[in-house]
């Protein structure tokens, strides 16, 4: 049993149930719930996900005298208090010693983790030579089986598709006009609170294996992020969960 307004599951024509987003767009938890499967799905209640908003659950927890109706909100990652999440890893991890490197594998610097390096990040790196070109340099990809963490232009962020793997299906795919199973004119979802992408999207139930091609670029994308595919009669449906390869 989930307490907070995280999403809604309701039966489905032929699937059983289904996992679609809170009525309460501002906590909707469908993105992070959809590893959870159909099997999860079955042994799990909701019992806020149709609740309008926040103020509302707080306004009924009060009627009831429930200390928690005052309760301040969480945000970002919530045992991290004071919001420095780099101090926290480096405190957990230690300090390991890496190179930042070019798209080319010029060593560039020196760091002290890639696990305090977020894609798409452009201050802190730690950099004391400016780029040739005179150009910003932003973090295009982190390695960490060699502790490398890779700067180069902006443009090398942009990503025209999407591939995943560690597939979780939470409908039936559709059969697509070139012989694939999928799902066209859906959107995908990269972060817990992104704005949904436009995309068309393939999957290969046997390798458990995703494609998403965007209709627009996307910029930055990390391994390891959660690919989560929306559909269905409304849109707010979760189909599918994968891990970015």
């Amino acid at each position: 049993r989930l307490p907070g307004g995280a999403a809604s599951s309701r039966p489905g024509e032929t699937t059983g149930l289904t996992l679609r987003r809170a009525a309460d767009a501002a906590k909707d938890q469908s993105y992070v719930l959809a590893v959870s499967g159909r099997d999860g799905l079955s042994r799990a209640l909701f019992p806020l996900g149709d609740a309008p908003s926040k103020a509302d659950v707080r306004a009924e927890a009060e009627r009831r005298g429930l200390p928690v109706a005052s309760k301040p909100d969480s945000y970002d990652i919530c045992f991290v208090a004071d919001g420095d999440t780099r101090g926290f890893l480096t405190r957990s991890l230690g300090v390991h010693e890496g190179t930042l490197v070019s798209p080319d594998g010029d060593v560039l610097g020196t760091h002290d983790g890639y696990f305090g390096f977020t894609v798409g990040q452009r201050k802190g790196l730690g950099l004391t030579r400016p780029a040739p070109d005179g150009r910003p340099r932003y973090v295009i990809e982190t390695r960490p089986s060699t502790n490398e963490v890779v700067v180069g232009p902006e443009e090398l962020l942009s990503r025209k598709s999407v591939d995943g793997n560690n597939l979780i299906l939470l409908a039936d795919p559709l059969p697509l006009n070139d012989g694939d199973l999928g799902w066209q004119d859906v959107t995908i979802q990269v972060r817990a609170h992104g704005r949904p992408l436009p995309a068309d999207v393939a999957v290969d139930v046997e390798t458990g294996t995703l494609r998403a091609k965007l209709h627009h670029p996307l910029r930055g994308l990390a391994a390891g992020q959660s690919v989560v595919v929306y559909g269905g009669d409304s849109g707010d449906q979760v189909l599918a969960q994968a891990t970015v390869a």
